[in-house]
């Protein structure tokens, strides 16, 4: 095998995602080198690693991780000694826009790491911020700045479902088989009513008139819960509302075998979070519920199967009917 590569990406499960087709086009411009990507310790426990989203895929090789906002001189001097052991003298800077002066910084210290090559450093204010769209109230999505700033490496088809393909394993798959056995084989709606920031969460009063509202327009279709274990009670209290078939799998799968799931739900609808970016990648048609936590369009689902209602003055002020009605579109037109 080459030399390695050191690929630098932060964030967890929906932070992951976005960035996903560009895991692909490294791999492809990179086959024979051994991806190593560095990354950060999750903030939060219920948080999954990126290596819990991608790893085992092929993808990537292995993570080297780091607690973020860690500044001793100790830890840096650590964290630089690990990276000089991969012996890699290219990476890949994926990392989000957090402002010039901190991807000066970086470069800084990936060169004392002994990184002589830097693919994807957002330099530029171009590159670092996410472009204005034509219309002039929504911008860029997150995973097409990040294509931009690797475009070295050739042009990146984002319409293409194969740049979204987790490369779940015979044995994932059949963990979500397993997971639906009691549903045989039916279609199914899933929702994911967790967040980890209040500011995306829609409210349990119009979760429960979203779900008694949707029973009656599809009657006799399984509602499936999703989410870590933190979300099993309040996933439960909505679930027992539901008029049919219900599987509360909040909390006993992995995100790639929850992907596993969500590639035969009929419709998914759910908070700005890592599961709806995890459907979308999925390939469920994907309804995502947004307020005015990110700009618009910014981190919707991606993709011509996936919708997004966002309201700038606050997720809780989206109306039930709005969502309801687009829902059932959605769903209509998956299946058409």
């Amino acid at each position: 095998m080459s030399r390695p590569i050191l690929i630098y990406r932060l964030g967890s499960l929906g932070d992951t995602l976005v960035a996903l087709p560009c895991f692909h086009q490294i791999a492809r411009h990179f086959p024979d080198n051994e991806r190593v990507v560095l990354t950060n310790n999750p903030v939060s426990g219920a948080a999954p690693a990126l290596e819990a989203v991608i790893g085992g895929s092929g993808l990537i090789h292995r993570t080297i991780a780091y607690d973020v906002g860690e500044r001793s001189r100790a830890q840096l001097i650590r964290l630089l000694l690990k990276i000089r052991a991969t012996g890699a003298r290219t990476m890949i800077y994926l990392a989000a826009g957090r402002g010039l002066d901190i991807v000066a910084r970086d470069l800084t210290f990936f060169r004392y790491a002994g990184i002589r090559k830097v693919i994807g450093a957002p330099v530029t204010p171009d590159l670092h911020n996410n472009r204005i769209e034509a219309d002039g109230a929504t911008i860029e999505p997150e995973t097409e700045r990040l294509a931009r700033t690797i475009a070295d490496l050739g042009a990146l088809d984002l319409a293409d479902r194969n740049n979204w393909d987790l490369r779940l394993t015979p044995a994932e798959i059949a963990k979500g088989q397993e997971a639906l056995a009691p549903l045989g084989g039916k279609p199914f709606l899933a929702i994911s009513v967790g967040t980890k920031l209040p500011a995306n969460d829609w409210g349990k009063e119009n979760w429960t008139a979203l779900l008694s509202r949707l029973g009656g327009e599809m009657p006799g279709l399984p509602l499936v819960g999703l989410g870590g274990a933190g979300d099993f009670a309040p996933t439960e209290r909505l679930l027992r509302r539901w008029p049919a078939e219900r599987l509360n799998l909040c909390g006993p799968l992995s995100p790639r075998q929850s992907a596993a799931v969500l590639a035969k739900a009929a419709l998914f609808i759910g908070h700005d979070s890592g599961p709806m970016h995890l459907a979308a990648a999925a390939g469920a048609p994907t309804l995502g519920l947004f307020g005015d936590n990110n700009p618009p369009r910014k981190w919707h689902p991606y993709g011509d199967h996936c919708g997004a209602i966002q309201d700038m003055s606050g997720v809780r002020n989206i109306s039930v009917g709005h969502v309801a009605a687009r829902a059932l579109a959605l769903s209509r037109c998956a299946h058409a």
